[in-house]
């Protein structure tokens, strides 16, 4: 949209005097006289003016009915309307349409030019949405899960297929770093709630105390520093996606408000007494099987019955290595337009070698192996030397000895299986002496009960 204006009335000395008084001031204007005239501005696809101000009754009608039509077609320019007469009906009409104001004959220009400035303001806030919502729909639209196998493609079809349908709640499964976090993005972009927003939740970095705060929010004074009123990750998504990933790891007492906030549609703040009505379309996610975790008694039977309307399962990569070469290429291209490189070629050998590789890490790992290649590359060629992985498909080893521990940086290992290691290993060494372990780390005797309780390390019962 430019910043134009298009005028639209039949009194010619009113309208030319609009059309000079707004020229002088910035504006390029369109001057039309009748609502045909304007069709061919509103509708066609040549004119992108930001503002229409408009007379409300001209000789082939009442322009309310053009916007109505306009609406009815996607149309965001902002409206400004002038009439000499203020009928109510009217002005009501225009409201529920979404015009940007109703004013009463005669209009000091001043002010005038105030609100259609207001006007184009808002107008550009509301393009830069709705491209910015259209980018997101191309990125994030079911091709963007690639590869030409039957498991690639039968996720693809599930995903077209889930974006056409408003499932209340879809559990997407797999390790980590097959995509569960595009597939969610998928599901959101392309799907019926792409005009709403979309809140991305890692239960798993969640501090335990104020996961309910962060959750449901809070009112100001509700525990020590809510100093103001905050809201919650339910609150923020509502009419759109709320994405919870790693959901296996909320709490039991958590997990049940969650399943009572999705049945009443409703949450009450932390320190509130009022009932607020949410609307979330709710993606989960676990590298965990849940099934297994309520059998376990670890996961509430009645949330995951809640949240399986639909379970998407997504394979690792090592069970579809047939598209390896084609998401290669697809980053290589992604990574060559952010360092401004110049890859083109992926050798035989670096294929053979990538194709071998088992990733445990999968997509993600694969994803953080071509990067790092490309960054330093020197040439068209990807190069075989900083692949950083084992050949026969053997992730690179984790050792320990004295007081030094060895992790592999080859991508192969995420950040929180690190610190699982480092943690579970520091705990076996001091024999689970809470308070040596701490002090070892450099941390916090709570905070370290806290990772251990993240990470499921307790001291073994010895076998009878």
């Amino acid at each position: 949209m430019s910043d134009e204006l298009l005028i639209i009335e039949d009194d010619a000395m009113l309208g030319t005097d609009l059309k000079r008084y707004f020229e002088r001031v910035g504006w390029r204007t369109r001057l039309v006289r009748s609502l045909e005239e304007a069709g061919s501005f509103v509708f066609g696809s040549g004119y992108e003016g930001l503002v229409v101000l408009s007379d409300l009754h001209l000789p082939d009608g009442n322009a309310l009915d053009l916007l109505e039509r306009a609406r009815g077609e996607g149309d965001s320019r902002e409206w400004i309307f002038l009439t000499g007469f203020g009928e109510a009906p009217d002005a009501e009409r225009a409201k529920n349409l979404g015009a940007f104001d109703f004013l009463t004959k005669p209009m000091d220009r001043e002010r005038l030019e105030r609100i259609v400035a207001a006007a184009r303001r808002g107008a550009r806030a509301q393009r830069r949405i709705a491209d910015e919502a259209s980018q997101q729909r191309n990125r994030y639209s079911p091709t963007a899960f690639i590869g030409r196998s039957k498991d690639a493609a039968r996720v693809r079809d599930t995903l077209e297929r889930l974006c056409q349908i408003p499932l209340s709640s879809v559990i997407i499964s797999g390790e980590t770093g097959t995509g569960k976090g595009l597939a969610a993005r998928i599901l959101h972009h392309s799907g019926t709630r792409a005009d709403g927003p979309l809140v991305e939740v890692n239960c798993a970095a969640l501090p335990r105390d104020l996961v309910e705060s962060e959750l449901f929010g809070h009112e100001a004074g509700a525990f020590t520093g809510a100093k103001g009123s905050h809201r919650g990750f339910m609150e923020q998504a509502s009419d759109g996606t709320l994405f919870l990933d790693e959901i296996g790891e909320l709490d039991l007492d958590l997990q049940a408000k969650l399943l009572k906030a999705l049945e009443d549609k409703a949450i009450r703040r932390v320190g509130g007494e009022r009932m607020i009505p949410v609307d979330v379309h709710v993606v989960v996610a676990s590298n965990r099987n849940l099934p297994e975790l309520v059998a376990e008694k670890a996961f509430r039977a009645d949330l995951y019955h809640r949240l399986s309307v639909f379970q998407l399962d997504l394979p690792p990569l090592r069970a579809r290595k047939a598209d390896i070469d084609e998401i290669v290429d697809g980053l290589i291209r992604e990574f060559n337009a952010i360092a401004g490189k110049r890859v083109k070629r992926v050798p035989e050998a670096v294929r053979a070698l990538l194709a071998a590789y088992d990733w445990p890490g999968n997509v993600r790992e694969l994803r953080n192996v071509v990067e790092r290649s490309v960054l330093l590359s020197t040439g068209e060629e990807l190069p075989a030397e900083w692949l950083q992985i084992a050949r026969g498909g053997a992730p690179a080893k984790t050792t320990a000895s004295g007081d030094v521990i060895s992790l592999p940086l080859d991508g192969s290992m995420t950040f929180d299986a690190m610190e699982k290691l480092i943690v579970e290993l520091v705990l076996q060494r001091e024999n689970y002496n809470v308070m040596a372990a701490a002090r070892r780390l450099g941390l916090t005797r709570e905070t370290l009960r806290y990772r251990m309780a993240r990470h499921n390390l307790q001291r073994q019962s010895p076998p009878r």
